[in-house]
């Protein structure tokens, strides 16, 4: 594990070639195949731990921007190996990156500041997004990396699947597509330990009933959104193609930076306001960035490369998620959600004036100083309002690894 004790996020490269290693160390427990290609041609490989019946599959790099999967896979991949009683009627099966094109275009080896972290920053548009795209294009327009995720459901038809995410700024939370009872204790002290926050209300999981601190039970198919607006739903995503076999999917989040301002509970005095204001800014913040597109947008060559069409796509969401929040306020509103929509809407506008900015510099356009004081402005905005805070690589990963375990022994009804 040295990646993780030189504290930078190891490249799919490097998370191949530790994989390899641990099966040619271990060759009778472990082996490392092939599941597919990425629409550019790179391979998706799989490393699989233990010969149990039943299987486990935790899926890291759905999300390019989001890097600690990949060595929490790791840590896991030496867990189970050195704890004989988690293979011992299990077989764990660890999908090294979802999207190795996706991850080839965020750069952030060792980020310092927010600012760093968004200078290297790629999030591609919903469609491009391997867990999300069945939500928002047909069958026959999936990118061949979702048609080897659930692919690799079909076969493997884990009671439990796992996918690794994170936030650049906030706290720790869990989305699961149906309840595990008991995984929110672990879940609590494990964030405890290591001094990572639970968000307690996060945006991602608005109206959704809570089984504990921090972890949202995903509502039914056909129940109202908090953001109508959002073109991708949860779920019709590949997080519920294991409900087919029976089997549930928990999403682990995990900050980089954390902050302790989104886990108060208590009710905020007046909701309705701090979410009308929050939408203003959005709309504000994303008007900056569109003048600069359009600016820019007559000097830039064609067609539209990834970094550009992901950072229309965020823009072209600001409308409509500013109406949703001005629309009222979910009963019972939090501090913690009010906070937890601040960042939203700081983020939004930031990763699209950061992934735009990356096309200006590469083009040499006359507008990249101007956009990249902003972006410069905005990240430290956001570090400062949260009070923004380092969470170390390898306890990012020892809460992830953590509460991967804790997931699969209590959906088996184990406990822990």
């Amino acid at each position: 594990m040295s990646l993780l004790l030189e504290l930078r996020y190891p490249t799919v490269g490097e998370l191949e070639s530790s994989a390899r290693e641990l099966a040619a160390r271990r060759p009778a427990l472990c082996a490392v195949r092939q599941v597919g290609l990425s629409r550019g041609g790179r391979p998706l490989h799989l490393l699989s731990v233990g010969h149990g019946p039943r299987a486990v599959l935790v899926v890291a790099g759905a999300h390019a921007n989001e890097p600690t999967g990949g060595p929490t896979l790791l840590s896991l991949a030496e867990r189970v190996l050195h704890e004989p009683e988690l293979r011992a009627d299990t077989s764990w099966h660890l999908l090294l990156c979802a999207d190795p094109d996706g991850a080839s275009l965020h750069v952030t080896p060792a980020p310092r500041t927010l600012f760093d972290y968004h200078l290297g920053f790629f999030r591609p548009a919903g469609p491009e997004q391997p867990e999300w795209s069945p939500s928002l294009l047909p069958p026959d327009r999936l990118p061949p990396e979702t048609r080897a995720l659930t692919a690799l459901i079909d076969e493997l038809r884990p009671y439990l699947q796992v996918t690794l995410h994170g936030t650049d700024l906030g706290g720790s939370w869990v989305q699961l597509t149906r309840d595990i009872p008991g995984l929110a204790e672990p879940f609590a002290k494990s964030a405890a330990e290591l001094n990572i926050p639970v968000e307690t209300s996060a945006s991602d999981a608005a109206g959704w009933p809570a089984s504990g601190p921090g972890i949202h039970v995903m509502p039914d198919p056909g129940a109202d959104s908090a953001y109508p607006s959002l073109p991708d739903d949860a779920r019709h995503s590949t997080w519920y193609h294991a409900h087919r076999y029976g089997g549930l999917t928990a999403v682990v989040e995990v900050p980089m930076w954390a902050s302790d301002l989104v886990d108060d509970p208590s009710p905020h005095p007046a909701p309705a306001a701090a979410l009308r204001d929050l939408a203003g800014r959005l709309l504000l913040d994303a008007r900056q960035v569109e003048r600069v597109l359009a600016e820019a947008l007559p000097r830039l060559p064609g067609p539209d490369g990834p970094l550009l069409r992901a950072a229309k796509w965020a823009l072209d969401l600001v409308p409509g998620l500013a109406a949703d929040w001005t629309r009222g306020s979910p009963p019972d509103t939090s501090v913690a959600y009010v906070g937890s929509v601040d960042a939203f809407g700081r983020r939004l506008p930031l990763r699209a004036a950061a992934m735009l900015l990356r096309v200006l510099m590469e083009a040499d356009d006359r507008a990249a100083p101007r956009l990249e004081g902003i972006v410069a402005l905005w990240s430290e905005a956001f570090a400062e309002r949260f009070k923004a805070r380092w969470v170390p690589l390898e306890d990012q990963v020892e809460h992830q690894s953590r509460t991967v375990v804790a997931a699969a022994l209590h959906a088996r009804g184990r406990g822990v």
